[in-house]
C-alpha cells in the first residue's frame, strides 16, 4: 500500500495509494499542449484521471490505464523539467506526465513502480484484513497491541473512546470491546508514529501519512506511558510490512560477506 490510509467505516476498501495534480501532454494533433488533470492511482494498479480533484467519486473517470508490466521512467526528450513517461503493456499510447516539483515526481515514480510491480503479498495481506474487520476485537488472534484509545475530531474539538485492536499493520477501531465487529480503521503502511502533545494533552500519538492528501490522526491513550506502549507496538507492526521488492533489493545490496551461505 504502499501508502496506508483512513479506511473509515469501509475498511475493506483503501483510499488511493496516491492521487494529485499532474500535467498531461495532449494527443491531439489539432490542440497540443499541457492540461492539468487529477490523477488517481488505486489499490487495483490502476492509473485514473478526471478534469478536477471535485470528479473524483461524483462521475467516471476521463480515462483508466492499467499500470501492471508497464514501463515508468523519467523522461528529459522533451526539454521540460520533472516529466516521466507511462507506456502501457497494452495500447500503442504513450503517456507523458508532468509534476510540479522533483519531489513530487519521485513521489509518483515511487507509487507508480508498485504498481507496475505488484506484490501479491499485499492482496493477501487485504484480505486478512477484511476477514479481521469482521470479527469481535477479542476474536482478532495474536493482536500486537489492544485497549482504549481516544481518537481526536477536529470537526467537534472532542476526544472519541473507541476499543482499539493493532493487528499486521492496520489499526481496527471498534465502539466498544463488546462489539461484534469494527466500525472502521486505518491502513498503516508507509506512516510515521510518535509521540506529541496535542493541545492540552502534553502527550498523544500523531499518525501521519506519507502524503498530504491523506489525514494525520491524532490518538491518546490513558495515560503517557500508555502512550509509549501503543507508539513502540505501531512502530514495530509497520516496520514489519516493508514491501517484499524493497526487502530483496536491501538484501541484495548487503555486503558479499553478509550475503554468503
Amino acid at each position: 500500500m504502499t501508502i496506508g490510509s483512513d479506511i473509515g467505516r469501509t475498511p475493506n476498501t483503501p483510499r488511493p495509494a496516491c492521487r494529485g495534480y499532474l500535467h498531461k501532454q495532449t494527443q491531439s494533433s489539432l490542440l497540443k499542449g499541457w492540461r492539468k488533470r487529477w490523477f488517481v492511482l488505486r489499490h487495483d494498479c490502476c492509473l485514473y484521471y478526471y478534469r478536477n480533484k471535485r470528479d473524483e467519486g461524483k462521475s467516471g473517470a476521463l480515462s483508466a490505464t492499467s499500470l501492471e508490466g508497464a514501463v515508468v521512467e523519467a523522461d528529459t526528450s522533451l526539454g521540460k523539467p520533472f516529466v516521466f513517461r507511462c507506456c502501457p503493456v497494452s495500447g500503442n499510447r504513450v503517456y507523458y506526465l508532468c509534476a510540479t516539483s522533483n519531489q513530487e515526481m519521485k513521489r509518483w515514480l515511487e507509487a507508480m513502480g508498485r504498481a507496475v510491480h505488484p506484490i501479491t503479498q499485499n492482496h493477501v495481506w487485504m484480505d486478512v484484513t477484511r476477514h479481521n474487520s469482521n470479527l469481535p476485537p477479542l476474536a482478532v488472534k495474536n493482536p500486537e497491541c489492544l485497549g482504549l484509545l481516544h481518537q481526536l475530531d477536529r470537526t467537534k474539538d472532542s476526544w472519541v473512546q473507541h476499543y482499539c485492536v493493532l493487528k499486521d499493520g492496520c489499526l481496527y477501531f471498534y465502539a466498544s470491546i463488546r462489539s461484534t465487529c469494527a466500525i472502521g480503521g486505518i491502513y498503516l503502511h508507509g506512516f510515521t508514529v510518535r509521540d506529541q502533545p496535542v493541545g492540552s494533552r502534553r502527550s498523544a500519538i500523531e499518525l501521519r501519512p506519507p502524503s498530504e492528501e491523506f489525514k494525520v490522526f491524532y490518538l491518546c491513550a490513558e495515560n503517557a506511558n500508555e502512550n509509549k506502549r501503543w507508539v513502540s507496538a505501531i512502530k514495530s507492526s509497520i516496520g514489519k510490512w516493508l514491501p517484499l521488492h524493497q526487502a530483496i533489493q536491501d538484501y541484495m545490496c548487503r555486503p558479499p560477506e553478509e550475503t554468503r551461505m
